[in-house]
């Protein structure tokens, strides 16, 4: 597995490329901006996406989706609590064209030989979702190296929050970590260091 990390628009959001080297199919997770970046690396590696993942419904994980669903074809998957229904506290909306569908805790998606599986980490918007693969999460908004997602948003959680990351911080073992903003980390360094990740373990 070979991971591309793409900080994209104003906000410097992760778009993260994911890709099976055997078989060079790929996901894109949330495609937050700059279009032509995203798509440039993937046409560059002749890469085939079959999924784009959406960790949450906020603007800046999205604002490229339209551009690459319509470059490459591929599958959106977002959690249902953060498709917006009402404008409460997500911009995103998406109709039911095809390729849109729903992810929650718990499924599977296999793409090539990769296998994603899907937690449910609400706090930071209702519908917020972290994606293991092998010994990787990708926590969007939900855990950042030292710190963790804003809850003062619309359909922010703060108790919440401290559920799914004392989730996060109860997993066997360690874990690459890649959040929807800043660099990397590891689960066992945010156990150790993060003040937000403490307190919820203690919580």
């Amino acid at each position: 597995m070979l991971i591309k990390t793409l900080p994209v628009g104003h906000l410097e959001t992760n778009c993260y490329i994911v890709t099976d080297e055997v078989s060079r199919t790929c996901v894109i997770i949330d495609p937050g901006a700059e279009s032509n970046t995203i798509l440039d690396y993937i046409e560059s590696n002749k890469l085939k996406p079959e999924a784009v993942f959406l960790t949450h419904g906020h603007f800046d994980h999205y604002m490229a989706l339209d551009a690459v669903i319509e470059a490459t074809g591929a599958p959106v998957y977002i959690n249902d609590n953060d498709i917006n229904k009402d404008n409460s506290h997500s911009q995103l909306k998406i109709d039911d064209n095809g390729v849109l569908y729903r992810y929650s805790e718990g499924d599977i998606i296999i793409v090539g030989g990769m296998q994603f599986i899907v937690m449910d980490t609400p706090g930071h918007s209702p519908g917020s979702v972290t994606l293991m693969c092998e010994r990787v999460l990708f926590t969007g908004d939900t855990l950042f190296s030292d710190d963790c997602g804003r809850t003062d948003l619309p359909g922010g959680s703060i108790d919440e929050m401290t559920a799914s990351l004392k989730r996060l911080a109860s997993l066997d073992g360690d874990f690459e970590v890649y959040p929807g903003h800043d660099e990397s980390t590891t689960l066992q360094r945010e156990r150790s260091f993060n003040f937000c990740i403490k307190k919820a373990m203690q919580a």
